[in-house]
């Protein structure tokens, strides 16, 4: 079974829980919080679900914040983290074809059927493995290395 965790802050607190009712039966599924309404800030909740990702405990990642620009940005401060902030289906196919995203987010305010939608495309797409697409994931792993070596 696909393992997935999901995060959220305070204000995609609501949708999380929605779609966590909806996905339960079909996948695995770790919630990284919030766990209420209450005032949270959002980094806290995406390195958790971006450690679980980057120690493969969870096979993909759902962070969820108001505009889910936030939440995506912390979660890309995570060492192995490919996290991309979504729109719609045809973004999260891109984002899995080409830059072998791991972790999709997306704003509060998308309605819950297009958020599963864009979470089933995201799980569904393959990366492309093709070479061009292979050499960018790389800079960026290296670079990635470099840096948290000078650290």
């Amino acid at each position: 079974m696909i393992r997935i965790g999901i995060a959220s802050d305070h204000r995609g607190y609501v949708l999380k829980g929605q779609i966590i009712d909806r996905l339960m039966d079909k996948y695995d599924i770790t919630d990284c919080g919030t766990y209420s309404e209450e005032s949270v800030d959002y980094p806290d909740y995406a390195f958790k679900l971006g450690n679980l990702v980057a120690d493969k405990d969870v096979d993909f990642g759902i962070a969820i914040c108001g505009s889910g620009i936030g939440i995506s940005i912390a979660c890309n401060k995570v060492k192995k983290v490919r996290c991309a902030k979504v729109s719609n289906e045809k973004e999260a196919q891109i984002t899995r074809n080409d830059n072998d995203a791991n972790i999709v987010a997306f704003s509060a305010e998308t309605k819950l059927e297009e958020a599963l939608k864009i979470i089933d495309t995201f799980i569904t797409t393959p990366f492309s493995n093709c070479e061009r697409h292979q050499k960018r994931i790389d800079k960026i792993t290296r670079y990635e290395e470099e840096t948290w070596q000078e650290n």
